[in-house]
């Protein structure tokens, strides 16, 4: 009995420690590493967190497919002799009851009282009956804050299937801001990131779009976005140094950008060649915000710090073999010494020590009162040339045997003396080598284009494509025209889609937009590389008048241009005449 007693005893010592331990509110609880179920990870992570209400996981509704009616036809064979005309089938009797009423329609699902309103999350799977395979998650009308930013970053980082993100009206501020910008890196296959309807005071919009962040495509329309935000998302997609090479459409629709902010992000759209689609409708952009746009997508002049840049691209694509083999000296033109460098071996040293030593005895014997007659001078001299000779045969046959090594220097040096030679006669330059050249030349040099490089085998100084990154078209690089002082190069030709309608742009501005639509109609039939230029753009709503002559030869330019354009049907009658 005691025995049994002691055990019990035990028993209900180690329960109880075990109790306490789950108790224990000061253990700090072992870290979470999420699987990549998104539902299993969030719900954890919030419970983890001691949330009160934990937002559910559930599928994004969709419209129900309506299965295709079933062929009311007979089978062959069997009815032959019937009439095809089906019966017609007794109508229902009325319950009073209503038991056999008909059942609802499946076009829609009834929910509680604000059932609809409440927070959740909405999701889309590759295969719904793998909860790993999340491929886009909304979250509509609840407030985000920190600690929930910071659980939907633990879950979105091991997730691999997700390529959308969808934040609409959830109250982000700057520090939410700033910690999905942190994560959107460690998300690989992320696109498309919608945070419509946020209004973020400190306008840290340009940390989304950074080197790292792999999205495409970005809406932010209705954020409140001020001139302050439009600046820094101009310097994020491009200044002389740097520009962003992932980011294709950008919707900026709803803010209150004005002419400065267009402006800034037209600055930006100078050096950036991976934009495709811009809106900047409904702002208050005027003239000269429309004018700046203009000019970037006609043509523009470089500024000081963007002629420096052009011309250290130039450099580095006019010399490839500058680490081959230094530029040949001053001293290697002259006919008194070889352009080759000789190298110092002991025939060398031995000669040097014999002319001196006859240098020594002729000034010996000229103090003693003898001279040497002229003829002994040229003697002299041609003694002298062929000891040079014997010399250089020597070291030459020592070459040989020691290895070719000085052979190929002289071959190298001899080569690069004489493309110096030839790039002189041309250009008045050394092809790359001077940092120092003027605005002409360079003008003239990219003029010229490709006839040079086919016919010498250089690479041609106007094509991008000679340039480190082969997918990065840097514009510094591309043909300019020197005009009154300044180089003029092409503008941007890759936006393809540009929206701005419902601003207040009048007549100035958009005689703008009208100039670079036929600038850019022409340069695209002179030359096929360097993108089509725009192929849609929307002007109506504006301060003109959608019947104004300027807007209707617009609309005539770009017409034939919009991908969605289909032509009317040809009547007879017009083919006939035609």
């Amino acid at each position: 009995m005691g025995k049994k007693v002691e055990k019990s005893l035990k028993g209900e010592k180690n329960q109880s420690a075990i109790s306490q331990d789950e108790e224990d509110p000061n253990k700090t609880p072992e870290p979470y590493n999420c699987t990549g179920n998104f539902q299993a990870d969030f719900t954890e992570l919030c419970r983890r967190n001691s949330m009160a209400a934990i937002p559910p996981v559930i599928h994004r509704a969709r419209p129900p497919t309506q299965a295709a009616p079933e062929s009311s036809k007979p089978e062959k064979g069997k009815d032959k002799g019937k009439s095809a005309v089906p019966e017609p089938e007794p109508e229902p009797e009325v319950d009073p009851e209503g038991e056999n009423a008909e059942p609802p329609p499946k076009t829609y699902v009834v929910k509680d009282k604000f059932e609809y309103f409440k927070p959740c999350v909405q999701v889309e799977m590759e295969n719904y009956d793998k909860p790993e395979t999340v491929t886009e998650i909304y979250i509509r009308g609840w407030k985000i804050d920190d600690i929930m930013m910071n659980t939907l970053k633990q879950c979105w980082s091991v997730m691999e299937k997700l390529h959308t993100i969808n934040l609409w009206n959830v109250g982000l501020n700057g520090e939410t801001l700033s910690i999905m910008a942190s994560t959107l890196p460690s998300i690989v296959n992320l696109r498309t990131l919608i945070l419509d309807g946020n209004v973020v005071t400190e306008e840290n919009w340009h940390e989304l779009i950074t080197d790292e962040s792999p999205v495409q495509n970005l809406s932010l329309r209705h954020c409140g976005m001020t001139d302050k935000g439009a600046k820094s998302i101009g310097e994020a997609l491009g200044t002389v140094k740097r520009t962003n090479t992932k980011l294709v459409t950008l919707n900026l629709a709803g803010n209150q950008i004005s002419d400065q902010g267009a402006i800034d992000i037209a600055n930006g759209l100078r050096m950036n060649r991976t934009l495709m689609s811009l809106s900047l409708a409904s702002n208050q952009i005027g003239d000269k915000g429309a004018i700046k746009l203009g000019e970037v997508l006609s043509r523009f002049p470089l500024s000081h710090e963007e002629v420096v840049e052009r011309r250290k691209q130039k450099s580095s694509m006019g010399s490839p073999d500058r680490n081959k083999s230094p530029p040949p000296s001053r001293r290697a033109d002259s006919k008194d010494r070889p352009g080759s460098v000789r190298s110092s071996s002991q025939h060398d040293k031995s000669d040097k020590s014999k002319q001196k030593q006859s240098a020594k005895t002729k000034k010996d014997a000229g103090k003693g009162g003898k001279e040497a007659p002229k003829e002994e001078e040229k003697h002299d001299k041609s003694k002298g040339k062929k000891d040079d000779k014997a010399a250089a045969k020597k070291d030459s046959k020592s070459g040989k045997e020691g290895g070719t090594s000085s052979r190929k220097a002289e071959e190298e040096s001899r080569k690069t003396q004489h493309r110096g030679s030839i790039s002189k006669d041309k250009g008045g330059n050394t092809t790359g080598r001077s940092s120092g050249a003027s605005l002409v030349a360079d003008t003239k040099n990219a003029a010229k284009g490709k006839s040079k490089g086919k016919d010498k085998g250089k690479p041609s100084q106007a094509e991008p494509e000679d340039m480190g990154d082969s997918s990065f078209i840097n514009p510094l690089t591309d043909e300019a025209d020197f005009i009154d002082g300044q180089l003029w190069v092409p503008g941007n030709r890759l936006l393809i889609n540009l929206n701005l309608s419902r601003n207040q742009i009048n007549e100035q501005g958009m005689a703008a937009i009208l100039k670079a639509m036929q600038y850019q109609t022409t340069l695209a039939l002179g030359s096929k590389s360097g993108g089509t230029g725009l192929m849609r753009i929307c002007v109506f709503k504006n301060k003109i008048s959608s019947e104004h002559d300027i807007v209707r030869k617009i609309n005539d330019i770009m017409l034939p241009k919009d991908p969605f354009y289909k032509p009317p049907p040809q009547t007879p009658e017009a083919e006939s005449t035609s």
